[in-house]
């Protein structure tokens, strides 16, 4: 089963830079996507990006595109291939305040996002304020 640990999150101001890592255990050795959704206030929540872990071919929300960018490290070394995706977050705004949680699925679809998901992180909290 895929274990998802996030780490990176925190307060940042309108324009500034944060990055979020997500490390993922038992993931199989195919094609496989992981990425991350975001949950503000009030409001469902939403898929931001994703990353094909074994092309390295990103899906983006096109509120983010530009701003974000999200990258993968598969190791496959042993019994226990791990697979860490990091979602480097630049000129940040209000909105993208909220709640991020890595999850992962069967595939990351270049014009869709993650597509069967099997897993959720715990989340953590971004907040972007003066």
């Amino acid at each position: 089963q895929v274990q998802l640990v996030e780490s990176g999150g925190g307060w940042v101001q309108p324009g500034g830079s944060l990055t979020l890592s997500c490390a993922a255990s038992g993931v199989p050795v195919e094609d496989f996507g992981v990425g991350f959704f975001r949950q503000a206030p009030g409001k469902e929540r939403e898929e931001i990006s994703c990353i094909s872990q074994l092309s390295g071919r990103p899906y983006y929300r096109e509120s983010v595109k530009d701003r974000f960018t999200i990258r993968r490290r598969f190791i496959h070394d042993g019994e226990n291939p791990k697979t860490t995706v990091t979602l480097e977050m630049t000129n940040v705004k209000s909105d993208d305040t909220g709640v991020y949680y890595c999850a992962s699925g069967e595939r990351c679809a270049a014009n869709g996002g993650i597509e069967a998901i099997n897993s959720w992180g715990q989340g953590t909290q971004i907040t972007v304020s003066s």
